[in-house]
This record gives structure tokens, sequence and C-alpha cells, in this order.
């Protein structure tokens, strides 16, 4: 998958998921531009990218993709820069799990904030220069839980429900300008967010994994890295599992 004179945005990608898209998309020769909430957050997947040697540039930006203001800088700071944006990709999230009957009205709109909100204020924010040029490719990471729900999680999971609603609704407008609009679920991978779970979790979540394994966050990169490339170029409005076979119906 040859990306080369391509611009990319990964929102979130300070580690996990997101610093592997990053890395692997500046890898297939994309350009990209990585998000944080804080300076210096993206400092290792700048190393990390240049790491890989093949001259790829690579950027960090301060965002909090709940703040349209700050997110109207980071396309006009992206855009003033390059004149284009080919990839974004939302990956930016945060858990507040908690029971149902115990979760506070803020732990749920953080995560609807960052985890819906941000990913529409973001899209929107891109949306028009796409469609001016007649070319892009939006890929929002949201979840598997996001269509079988899970006990503590009602907030993330309803955050990653909306992203299907959104990224299906925005197929369907900016496909008439080849826009194309995806979501990608990961089940369970293995990073920092899931590391702290009990061991007796994870055992019972592996029983559910026909492949026998946890996910890796290379796992999800490299789907991003194909819904990008021009072998994706057909593919809209699709919610892409990775997850192992957890979710198979």
């Amino acid at each position: 998958m040859n990306l080369s004179s391509k611009v990319a945005l990964v929102t979130g990608a300070s580690r996990g998921i997101g610093r592997a898209v990053a890395v692997e998309l500046a890898r297939q020769g994309a350009e990209v531009f990585c998000t944080s909430t804080k300076a210096g957050g993206c400092d290792e997947t700048l190393e990390a990218i240049a790491a890989l040697e093949n001259d790829v540039d690579a950027h960090a930006l301060v965002c909090n993709v709940s703040d349209s203001e700050s997110v109207e800088a980071l396309a006009k700071g992206v855009l003033d820069e390059k004149g284009k944006l080919d990839f974004l990709i939302n990956n930016a999230g945060i858990t507040r799990d908690g029971l149902f009957l115990r979760m506070s009205n803020d732990d749920f709109d953080d995560v609807i904030n960052t985890n819906l909100r941000g990913a529409f204020l973001v899209c929107r924010a891109f949306a028009r220069s796409m469609a001016k040029a007649r070319t892009g490719r939006m890929i929002n990471i949201g979840s598997v839980v996001g269509s079988t729900g899970n006990a503590g999680q009602a907030n993330y999971a309803a955050s990653k429900a909306g992203l299907l609603g959104l990224t299906k609704s925005l197929a369907q407008e900016l496909a008439g300008r080849n826009v194309t609009s995806n979501v990608i679920a990961p089940g369970f991978i293995e990073t920092d967010m899931t590391a702290s779970l009990p061991d007796n979790v994870k055992t019972e979540m592996l029983k559910l994994i026909p492949l026998s394994r946890f996910g890796q966050a290379q796992d999800v990169a490299q789907a991003v890295a194909f819904l990008c490339s021009d072998a994706a170029a057909y593919i809209t409005g699709q919610t892409l599992a990775v997850d192992g076979g957890m979710t198979m119906s």
C-alpha cells in the first residue's frame, strides 16, 4: 500500500491504537499529523516514525477534540500548511466505566463529548475541504461494544454506537464527492486501556475469541491503512470489525 504524497491526521495518537495507526501510515509513505491533548504527548510517536528512516514528515499538534474552537484551529493549521487532508482518522477516546445506576452525569457527558462529539467536530472541520477536492477518507475508530453493548460501559458503548450512525450518514452525504466514511470496530486489543483489567476478566474474554488471542494495535493499524489505500476506494458506510471473530454473526 503506497500512500506517498498523501496527508493524514490521526487524533489521539499519543499511545496505543492511535500511535500504531500513525506509524503505519507513515510507514506506507503518508505525511502524518498527530494530535494529543497536551504538548509533548506525541513525542514518542514522532520518535517511532523517525525510526522508520523513510524521510516521511510527521507533526505533533495539541487539540481537545471535544472543543469546537480547538478543532477549528487544528483544521486551519493543517489546511493552511498542506492545502489538503487525504485521510482523517478519529481515534481520540476516553472511558469512564461504571455501573449504569451509579454513573454520574459528568462521566456520561465526558465520554460522549470526547468520543462522539469529538468525531463529529473533526469530521465537520475537514469535510468541506475534502468535498471540494473530491477525494478523502474518513475513518472512525469505534468498538465492537457499539454493536453489542457492555455491562459497565453504557456511556462508552453509546458513544461508539453513535459513531456508527454518524459514519453512515457522512457516507451517504459525501459519496457524491468521492469521500468515503467507514468505521473500524476493534475487539479486545492489548493497550494501556485494557492492561488494567483483572486477569480473570481477560481469561473469560479470551474464551470468546475464535482466533484464541488478543488483538494488537498493529492489527487495527493495518486495517486503517487498507481503508486508506486505493484497494478500498469502493468501500463506504461500512463497519470493519477487527476482533478475532468475537462478534461474528
